[in-house]
């Protein structure tokens, strides 16, 4: 369906995501003509909370986002109004909230919230699956519409799809295990590094030798572009076994040869997913790569991806390292996407914890859909 033209040449939509560890607000302004402008960003981490557990506590997460929400909100818009005033909440058009999928504590704070402004103030409530926001970033930030083939890495997902069009998707892959992001963060947590661990493991990448272990690329060479990564954080755990204590040099370089198979992996699992997708959109289709996601921002992946596409003809978009992570700008632009089409949402919208972007996909055994 096309946008929905408005007598208004412009749409003004708070933003509010809580699906994960980081608590965030934004104000996106978005034209008929599908250009958008970010008013306010704002994202408040969580990394010093959880910190001393290695992973993010649901429930702390939540009592944080309670903490947090309303004056997020009031920063973004004051930021968005440019001035002592700041922005109104009668200047805005609809309140656009992650009703899933994530961490249900986290993700009821947000939607709880969304729905009282929504509700004080005569709004239209959009609740946006959070892998949606991520899908369709490139649209925010560089006015790039839909198809495209999407790859989706991230600590809870990894998972290439076909964006036809706002709202509707095509899952070709995904991974039957571990996610990406969560394989970055066991592997840094083996090691004994900081949490959060996957920007530790490429911190430490960048001073090894990535050739010095030859670990497995898992899944590679097979017909459907899923993706694996439990077998090849058990060869780095067993690889550390053998080494112990491991020095810095070790470190280094069992960092460095994991991210390069990983990186491998992810390459030969998108070539194939750029195969299906021709095949699935037509040879007319246009040849076009979104990596989006807090992996995303990892510049080996990336450079990977690159070549990858150079070498396929694809065009690639990476958003800014800001907009890979969690954020409400996003769901800002996914909100004002579906506005413009004249959707909305039932003050009785229930949070969802596991909610699919592509929801007829076929089940795979043993995997936990998102």
């Amino acid at each position: 369906m096309d946008r929905k033209m408005t007598e208004q040449k412009t749409l003004c939509v708070l933003g509010i995501e809580t699906s994960g560890d980081e608590t965030a607000a934004s104000i996106v302004l978005g034209e008929t003509d599908g250009r958008a402008k970010i008013l306010s960003n704002v994202v408040r981490s969580q990394i010093d909370e959880h910190k001393a557990f290695g992973g993010v506590v649901p429930e702390i997460a939540a009592r944080a986002h309670i903490e947090l929400l309303d004056k997020l909100i009031a920063q973004a818009m004051n930021e968005a109004g440019g001035g002592e005033a700041g922005l109104r909440f009668r200047e805005l058009d609809g309140v656009a909230v992650t009703a899933g999928p994530g961490l249900i504590g986290g993700l009821m704070v947000g939607l709880m919230t969304a729905k009282a402004v929504c509700y004080a103030s005569d709004f239209p409530l959009l609740g946006i699956n959070h892998l949606e926001g991520h899908a369709l970033t490139p649209g925010l930030t560089d006015n790039v519409l839909p198809p495209y083939l999407l790859l989706l890495v991230s600590g809870g997902h990894t998972q290439v799809q076909i964006v036809k069009q706002v709202g509707q998707y095509q899952r070709l892959g995904t991974t039957v295990d571990d996610a990406l992001g969560e394989a970055f963060d066991k592997v840094a947590k083996l090691m004994g590094l900081d949490y959060p661990g996957g920007p530790q493991v490429a911190k430490w990448a960048q001073k090894g030798n990535d050739r010095r272990f030859d670990f497995p690329r898992p899944m590679q060479g097979r017909a459907e572009p899923n993706f694996s990564f439990s077998g090849l954080k058990t060869a780095v755990r067993q690889q550390a076994i053998k080494l112990a204590p491991l020095s810095d040099t070790d470190i280094a370089d069992l960092c460095a040869s994991f991210e390069r198979a990983a990186s491998e992996a992810v390459v030969d699992r998108v070539g194939r997913a750029m195969e299906r997708y021709i095949e699935v959109m037509g040879a007319d289709a246009p040849l076009r790569l979104v990596v989006a996601g807090g992996v995303a921002a990892n510049l080996r992946l990336r450079g990977a991806l690159a070549a990858l596409a150079d070498d396929r003809n694809f065009t690639l978009d990476v958003p800014p390292v800001e907009l890979c992570t969690d954020n409400a700008a996003m769901i800002a632009w996914a909100g004002l996407e579906h506005l413009l089409r004249g959707a909305s949402d039932p003050l009785d919208l229930p949070a969802k914890a596991r909610w699919p972007l592509d929801e007829t996909a076929a089940k795979i055994k043993g995997v936990k859909l998102c």
